[in-house]
């Protein structure tokens, strides 16, 4: 299937940003960019490969790399993006010029390193890519007992008590119960783990939604895959209990943020201040 290259989003991406104050979260970024470029909800759902990412996924990071590399974005360790005060002025002739910008400083510095690497989008590497995708594909490894177990230390770790894995077939997909204490309140969840490389639809949702009636406040839907957009409409759908949904994205920022299964490394900086020493 047809489907836009990258920079194509450059533009779009900042005047989402501009639309919604300076800043959005990536999920409010992909719709936003979805809506303005009239993508189908099929070529939303399109894998980047054999998954499991989608390619308006990729693709889109992709954008979001050159333009912050191109002074237009920067991100939180949240996973929020905002626009630089370089980006909030920027054309749109400005704008598409950052894919060559970006290009062209990195032959530059290929060529003071005497490098002779051909030159294309993967001479960036975009660490932000990398290590989620590793980290998914050694979670689409494991058994999926072990996945389940792992979504309940999730659960655990996330200030969830009482979380059982129950993993019954013919139950509506719940694979566990948590209770969720928020300071004089508590909520019973069920949650469903989905080790799952493609896209989960609405019927999923539906189905889950079914097996939570009489049982349960709230549902949690955990995958490593993604979530097509009619499954985030179905899961929101006025009249209906929300279900809350967390993605193959969503899940690594957690794993990353629980410390389970990643290792974030800081590396020291050492600066000599020769003005203090003086001034001893």
């Amino acid at each position: 299937m047809a489907f836009p290259s990258f920079d194509n989003f450059l533009v779009p991406i900042v005047h989402s940003l501009r639309d919604r104050g300076g800043s959005a979260t990536i999920d409010e970024l992909e719709e936003a960019v979805a809506s303005a470029q009239h993508l189908s909800d099929e070529q939303r759902s399109q894998l980047h490969g054999d998954g499991p990412r989608t390619e308006f996924s990729y693709r889109l990071a992709w954008a979001r790399t050159y333009l912050k590399k191109g002074g237009a974005l920067d991100n939180s360790e949240r996973g929020v993006w905002h626009l630089t005060p370089a980006g909030y002025e920027m054309s749109d002739e400005q704008i598409r010029d950052i894919k060559a910008q970006v290009r062209r400083l990195n032959r530059e510095a290929r060529e003071a390193t005497a490098a002779d690497e051909e030159d294309d989008e993967d001479e960036i590497e975009d660490s932000s890519l990398t290590w989620k995708e590793k980290l998914l594909e050694a979670l689409l490894k494991i058994e999926p007992n072990a996945f389940e177990r792992l979504c309940q230390r999730i659960l655990r770790e996330s200030g969830f008590v009482k979380v059982e894995v129950t993993g019954r077939s013919g139950d509506g997909g719940i694979d566990g119960t948590g209770v969720l204490r928020l300071n004089l309140l508590s909520f019973h969840v069920l949650f469903q783990s989905k080790r799952y490389r493609g896209s989960v639809g609405p019927s999923v949702v539906r189905d889950f939604r079914g097996a939570m009636v009489g049982r349960a406040d709230k549902g949690i839907i955990i995958t490593t895959g993604t979530f097509t957009a009619d499954a985030k409409r179905e899961a929101t759908r006025d009249g209906a209990p929300a279900i809350d949904l967390v993605d193959g994205e969503a899940l690594c920022d957690l794993l990353k943020s629980l410390k389970i299964g990643v290792r974030v490394e800081a590396i020291e900086s050492i600066t000599v201040d020769q003005g203090s020493l003086l001034a001893v």
